[in-house]
């Protein structure tokens, strides 16, 4: 695709309401909607025949669920990005979806722009969690995955992007280590650079799927 075409979703929702919201949202940044389902089994075959930029996932489907749907993907379509929608914010589903290979993830209550941008940064190849639920996100997915791996970061580096996985704020990061805000900002810029990502929460991400928090 070049990069003058637009980038393709395929919309997997079981409420029409909320389908064509979504494609009049998608569609308003851009993107090309070129198919919808109701249904996980017709998604599945929509995104293997279409091969989409991004799929938009819900959670709730009949047929088989957003999560089994989700794994099918990556295996049959894995140039597909996937973006999950749900209404609900339980931990326990959002890990689930994570360890499915989603690589962003949204709640419906959301403000649309939020949804669209969501869709956007998987598009782009970058992670994203709803902002409601991405510091428990990572708390827990860095608990169960603190493996012992080389790490580009510094110790001090390490403890603050932790600080930013627990939801802290800088000024809150700058206060707990007794150190000024300008030099918390200068970590957070080398933090940055060595994991290659675009702002804190994605920092934060990265680095709890490489095991590095």
């Amino acid at each position: 695709m070049s990069a003058s075409e637009p980038r393709t979703v395929v919309i997997v929702e079981d409420h029409a309401l909320t389908r064509a919201g979504l494609r009049t949202a998608l569609e308003a940044d851009g993107f090309r909607v070129v198919a919808e389902a109701g249904d996980g089994l017709a998604g599945f075959d929509a995104i293997v025949k279409e091969r989409p930029s991004v799929a938009v996932i819900d959670i709730g489907l009949p047929g088989i669920d957003g999560i089994e749907l989700t794994r099918r993907v990556r295996t049959a379509a894995p140039e597909t990005r996937v973006a999950i929608l749900t209404v609900h914010d339980l931990e326990e589903e959002v890990l689930a979806a994570l360890s499915a290979g989603a690589d962003a993830y949204s709640l419906k209550t959301s403000r649309p722009e939020q949804i669209v941008a969501a869709v956007r940064t998987a598009a782009d190849g970058g992670a994203f969690f709803d902002p409601k639920i991405a510091h428990v996100v990572m708390r827990h997915l860095g608990a169960a995955r603190r493996a012992r791996v080389a790490s580009p970061l510094s110790e001090r580096e390490t403890e603050i992007l932790r600080m930013i996985a627990d939801g802290k704020s800088n000024a809150e990061i700058a206060s707990a280590l007794y150190i000024g805000l300008g030099t918390v900002k200068g970590h957070i810029r080398d933090i940055l650079e060595k994991l290659a990502a675009a702002d804190r929460t994605q920092a934060a991400v990265v680095a709890l799927r490489r095991g590095l928090i």
